[in-house]
């Protein structure tokens, strides 16, 4: 049974490297939908035993975030960071750098990929209507959205699921990625002003015409002390006996109270697929570990709190992301630190893994939304022109994060 196993994950897993199976209409969630399927019919593991693999509050917290995203836009929150962009940026330079920290900011607490679907358009209009050229604010936000999304358990995927694998609290993993996701910031705004010197040279100052969308803040407010109280209960959660999945949770059943979107719609907004892709790698993950095959990595001390462990754990998530992208990657790992019991190991990985999204365009789901809503807008981003920036940001800020490991594991170890 376990020759059966190895062999459907591994037929899984190259699905989702290849999205499409070539001749084969089938994608990433599609992929590990039927390897969950397919291991329960081979009988590797039973329908009420695979149920129980599925890791519940990590698929409540991403639909009550969806939900509560979803009621932010509607109500023109959105908007209104466009308004605040515009009059924050009075030179190129001062656009650049507001576009950074609020995507930056917004996908530590929005969910990096809601943040850049939104954001794209917006700073589109931005750049034609002031006569900017797109590209290098494009590059800019997409960058920022992984990095600053690394501050936080709810800023992607992968760092939920690592929140509810680790048990740390939302207070202790912010404050200790704070130094990565800042500095990380500071550096795309340097290295894209480096590379885009003539854009950059240009100090006349910026005039932005309007902006898209409106709203309105009686109706906005509502939703903002929606969102400030989910914020607020991911702080005070283990002190209020609340956990974060249940605090999200509460917030989507707010939204459905104050908002001023019918509830059906705004659950049309939920990202059914990703949480059905979810739910399918949990069980293809679960039944290849059920099976021992993860046995040799479990009991080898693959990753341990030391320098080398932690250069090893910064260099593999460079490289693995690139193939399966971060979430099946984060999957895969998480059941081997489980066992080591180490707080800053999970911070690498945390760090290290989504980081490791600005190498390449296909490192993250993030940079694909920004090319494909670029498109649309009649802006290209090619292949090269984003990744002579995103090679130089992702080893100067694996860098920075591994260097602030070090720190932490000699001078700031975590209780």
């Amino acid at each position: 049974m376990s020759i059966t196993v190895l062999v459907i994950f591994i037929i899984t897993y190259i699905g989702i490297i290849f999205t499409r199976l070539p001749g084969i209409n089938i994608g990433r969630p599609a992929a590990a939908f039927l390897g969950a399927v397919c291991l329960t019919l081979v009988g590797a593991v039973s329908f009420d035993e695979a149920i129980g693999l599925v890791d519940f509050n990590t698929l409540a917290l991403l639909m009550g975030m969806m939900i509560v995203i979803a009621g932010l836009r509607a109500n023109g929150f959105f908007a209104l960071i466009t308004e605040r962009i515009a009059s924050l940026a009075n030179t190129r330079l001062q656009l650049l750098s507001a576009i950074v920290f609020l995507s930056g900011l917004g996908s530590a607490f929005l969910v990096n990929d809601a943040v850049v679907l939104l954001f794209t358009p917006i700073i589109i209009h931005i750049c034609h209507s002031s006569k900017c050229n797109p590209l290098p604010y494009l590059i800019g936000e997409m960058l920022s959205a992984n990095a600053g999304s690394v501050l936080t358990m709810t800023g992607n995927p992968q760092n939920m699921l690592i929140g509810m694998a680790s048990g740390m609290s939302y207070s202790t993993f912010l404050l200790r990625m704070v130094p990565i996701a800042f500095g990380s910031m500071l550096l795309i705004i340097w290295v894209v002003k480096l590379l885009y010197r003539q854009e950059f040279s240009n100090k006349e100052p910026l005039i932005i015409k309007g902006n898209e969308g409106v709203y309105d803040l009686k109706k906005l407010y509502p939703m903002l002390v929606v969102f400030s109280l989910v914020v607020l209960g991911f702080f005070l959660g283990n002190r209020i006996g609340l956990s974060i999945p249940l605090v999200a949770l509460g917030g989507s059943m707010l939204t459905f109270f104050v908002g001023r979107t019918k509830p059906e719609e705004l659950l049309m907004k939920v990202d059914w697929v990703l949480l059905l892709f979810f739910g399918a790698l949990f069980i293809v993950v679960g039944t290849v570990e059920r099976a021992g095959l993860l046995d040799p990595l479990l009991s080898g001390n693959f990753f341990t709190e030391t320098p080398s462990g932690l250069g090893m754990m910064h260099g593999i998530s460079l490289v693995v992301p690139q193939l399966v992208s971060n979430v099946p990657y984060v999957m895969l790992v998480v059941p081997i630190l489980k066992g080591c019991g180490s707080d800053l190991l999970w911070l690498a990985l945390a760090s290290a893994s989504t980081l490791a999204g600005n190498a390449t365009l296909l490192g993250a789901m993030a940079n694909i939304i920004v090319v494909e809503s670029a498109k649309r807008e009649g802006v290209t981003i090619g292949t090269w022109e984003f990744m002579r920036a995103g090679l130089l940001i992702t080893i100067l800020s694996m860098l920075l994060s591994f260097i602030t490991c070090l720190f932490y594991l000699y001078y700031m170890p975590l209780a």
